[in-house]
């Protein structure tokens, strides 16, 4: 296969994220990075481009010169990753879509329900691919536990119990440090922090492992640390399209905690659970049996585990790879639509536009609960309700 020609606008040098996207993305070959915007600051991104090996004329200032250049261009690129701030999303991502590119973005995909609907809207009336980085969601043993549900190894399912605690933000005196304190200013995050930034991720998993969406729910959220506008801490019960009944916990106030991204499902013939930290076993236990412990790269696992484990038995599992398993099935996505073919049926199950939405709306809806006393909130998006 043709190597599809790749650029990202933010993750420059010293972003968090940006390497994570970059190994993900060159890990199977299928991508080359060809350009990028990668700073706020013109001079350093372009700078950081060239010494990642894109050619000067592409190394660009800004992602308004990038667009206009890439437009034009007949070896334009074929995906473009939004990596920028969040308040930036919805403007460079409806951008690149009027224009025909494919779209890649960054959580959350927007900071309101109603930006939300524009871009669902407008991706599918482009007929572009647009995705959401809800990377975790590659990891081959998530992909196993939703697999394991939609077969019927656990029945129906009863309960979903999912978290996303760290301790990284509790210390009072780092509140000023501005790598966290944007997070808590809602000109910049939106109109929530831990639920907007971790919160949603578990929020995402509960609803990718049990192809449920979330229907209503109910918030408590809390400033843990008295000087910031938004939340540092959230807990939210909801109940989900397909019976069942769910428990979030979102924090960024655990110390001790390290990443903390946690997922457990019961059903009616079982429980199975599943930490980020140790994402090569899945603790399986059927209903009056014992518990058993599936590892990753194992033997008579499903499909979807199997094309999304990348290394040998045993061995460490990263998030690097779980990134590159997203950029694996936009790959396949796209060149089966360059090659007029019909795409792998497993690759089909990226987080899409609507999982943004979804993911937006669900915020709001916690941000309305939790301001009302915990009052019960459709969690839907206006569309589809």
């Amino acid at each position: 296969m043709k190597k599809l020609n790749w650029g990202m606008i933010g993750g420059g040098e010293g972003s968090q994220i940006g390497p994570a996207h970059r190994l993900g993305a060159h890990l199977d070959g299928l991508f080359q990075m060809v350009a990028g915007a990668l700073d706020i600051d013109p001079d350093k991104g372009r700078d950081y481009a060239i010494r990642l090996g894109i050619a000067k004329d592409r190394a660009y200032g800004d992602w308004r010169e990038m667009l206009a250049a890439e437009r034009d261009r007949a070896d334009r690129i074929d995906l473009v990753t939004i990596a920028t701030p969040n308040a930036t999303h919805y403007e460079i991502c409806t951008a690149f879509l009027e224009s025909g590119f494919n779209v890649l973005c960054e959580k959350p995909m927007t900071m309101t329900v109603e930006e939300g609907e524009e871009i669902v809207a407008l991706a599918e009336s482009s007929g572009c691919v647009f995705a959401v980085n809800y990377g975790y969601a590659g990891y081959a043993l998530v992909r196993h536990m939703r697999a394991m549900i939609a077969r019927g190894d656990l029945g129906k399912v009863r309960l979903v119990k999912a978290e996303f605690a760290h301790g990284f933000h509790a210390d009072a005196e780092d509140a000023d440090n501005p790598r966290v304190r944007w997070r808590y200013d809602p000109a910049q995050a939106g109109m929530s922090a831990v639920m907007a930034d971790c919160g949603i991720h578990a929020l995402h998993m509960a609803c990718f492992v049990t192809g449920q969406e979330v229907e209503r729910l109910s918030a408590d959220f809390a400033s843990c640390i008295s000087s910031r506008t938004l939340e540092d801490d959230a807990m939210v019960s909801f109940r989900m399209s397909g019976g069942a009944v769910g428990r979030l916990w979102a924090s960024a106030m655990a110390v001790g905690h390290m990443h903390g991204l946690n997922i457990e499902v019961f059903g009616e013939k079982g429980g199975i659970r599943w930490a980020q930290e140790w994402p090569n076993q899945l603790y399986w236990t059927p209903l009056n049996e014992p518990t058993r412990i599936l590892e990753r790269g194992a033997p008579n696992l499903s499909p979807e585990a199997d094309r999304a484990s990348r290394v040998t038995i045993g061995h460490a599992e990263g998030m690097s790879l779980a990134f590159a398993n997203i950029y694996t099935d936009l790959a396949e996505i796209i060149g089966a639509a360059r090659d007029s073919r019909k795409p792998d049926p497993v690759a089909m199950h990226y987080p899409r536009a609507i999982d943004g939405l979804n993911s937006m709306a669900a915020v709001q809806a916690a941000v309305s609960s939790a301001q009302n006393g915990g009052r019960w909130e459709d969690a839907r998006p206006p569309s589809r309700r």
